[in-house]
């Protein structure tokens, strides 16, 4: 046996290996070549290959993402179980649908495309920070500091409430990890119940006074749509949802895009030197280094994969960021190349869950990675960068760099 196919054959993802949440991508390889149906010991299987995960996402009918017979033994009857069973990510119509529309209707291109200029003021004056420090961690000073501006002011959340929120949507999202410590579920719960009650009052207090629902996704989202209404619960967790999506993935595909520079100086130079490349090396980043790397479902009918059969009621691990490097569907998967294409990555999921906030989180990406490289095109790393150690979300706590100011600029 070689040495990938005990890898595949010894991995679980109840008893991850050490490193794993550091580089999972040599058990991922693995899988890929190995053992593109792994069973676990729980009955669980973990899905791989590209082809495979496209398939259940477009297929609701026989694979499910309702999650209450799954959480409720995981989180018991707790806030974090109320919370993930009621938002729009782990449901299926008719609340998926419900919710969906009412949030898609907040989410147009022309809608997107209004926030352009306030995201660029944002991200200058983050950069204009950056330079003053000349040494900043570009997770806390950057990343992280531009989904929470922009998800902020989609709710018209005032400036000065907004500081909880980042620090709530890391202990909800970390709750989501496959082996869950007592330490991780007691923050969970206390930020939902927290985030819960904070989202109630400023509910009771757009109600008093209410936004334009055209550029206020709080008050469009309790005013629902076409006859369609959110109850109280719904309400205030797909709000929940919605904040925390809108952070966690954006940071990480900001701090994934900037650390992989620094490990692809030619690709780094290709994009400095064409600044028309950023649509595609977004896509390139989504795919090389995820955002989210494992996604969930359930089967509720018989199906068959590589000759195994999945019965009803299997839980299914999606491994997102394993499909994302499948080389039946990427020459050379592990190279960033920033002009790739096609490029048909699942970092969005696929389907009618595909993520609903992608065109937003892509201009977010394309304005924050452009805008930082044609001001600092040579920074560096001054010091260790440091993983967050989870392994469903990809990113990193802590990136530390140095900024070099460049006298001339090519509008990226």
């Amino acid at each position: 046996m070689t040495a990938d196919a005990a890898l595949a054959r010894d991995f679980d993802i109840n008893a991850l290996p050490p490193g794993f949440a550091e580089d999972p991508f040599p058990v991922y390889r693995a899988l890929l070549e190995h053992a593109p149906v792994k069973r676990f010991a729980d009955g669980s299987v973990m899905l791989s290959r590209h082809a495979d995960l496209d398939r259940v996402y477009r297929d609701t009918k026989t694979y499910s993402s309702d999650k209450k017979a799954e959480f409720l033994p995981k989180y018991g009857p707790s806030p974090l179980y109320e919370h993930h069973t009621t938002s729009l990510v782990f449901n299926d119509p008719p609340l998926h649908t419900r919710v969906r529309k009412i949030m898609m209707g907040a989410l147009t291109p022309r809608a997107i495309a209004a926030m352009e200029p306030g995201l660029v003021r944002l991200v200058d004056g983050l950069l204009d920070r950056l330079e003053e420090k000349g040494e900043a961690d570009l997770i806390e000073d950057f990343a992280a500091a531009i989904p929470v501006e922009v998800i902020g002011n989609l709710f018209v959340i005032p400036h000065e409430e907004r500081g909880p929120l980042r620090d709530w949507s890391l202990a909800i999202l970390g709750a989501l990890e496959p082996v869950l410590t007592p330490d991780q579920q007691a923050r969970g719960n206390a930020a939902v119940a927290a985030f819960k009650d904070y989202l109630a009052d400023l509910v009771a207090r757009r109600r008093a006074d209410p936004g334009d629902p055209a550029t206020d996704v709080l008050t469009r989202l309790m005013q629902g749509s076409e006859g369609e209404q959110l109850s109280d619960v719904e309400l205030l967790q797909n709000c929940i949802f919605i904040l925390n999506a809108g952070h966690e993935t954006t940071t990480n595909l900001i701090g994934n895009a900037l650390h992989a520079l620094t490990e692809w100086p030619e690709e780094k130079r290709r994009l400095i030197a064409d600044p028309s490349l950023i649509d595609t090396a977004v896509d390139e980043f989504l795919r090389f280094q995820s955002p989210n790397q494992l996604g969930n479902r359930s089967a509720v009918q018989v199906s068959e994969f590589h000759g195994e059969r999945i019965e009803p009621g299997t839980r299914i691990h999606l491994a997102i960021g394993a499909a994302n490097r499948d080389p039946r569907q990427y020459d050379e998967p592990d190279r960033l190349d920033l002009s790739r294409k096609p490029n048909r990555h699942l970092a969005f999921a696929q389907g009618p869950h595909l993520c609903a906030g992608f065109s937003l989180a892509r201009m977010e990406g394309r304005i924050a990675i452009s805008r930082f490289l044609n001001r600092f095109p040579d920074f560096e790393l001054s010091g260790p960068p440091r993983r967050t150690g989870r392994v469903r979300f990809r990113g990193f706590a802590e990136l530390p760099a140095r900024m070099h100011r460049t006298s001339e600029r090519n509008d990226i």
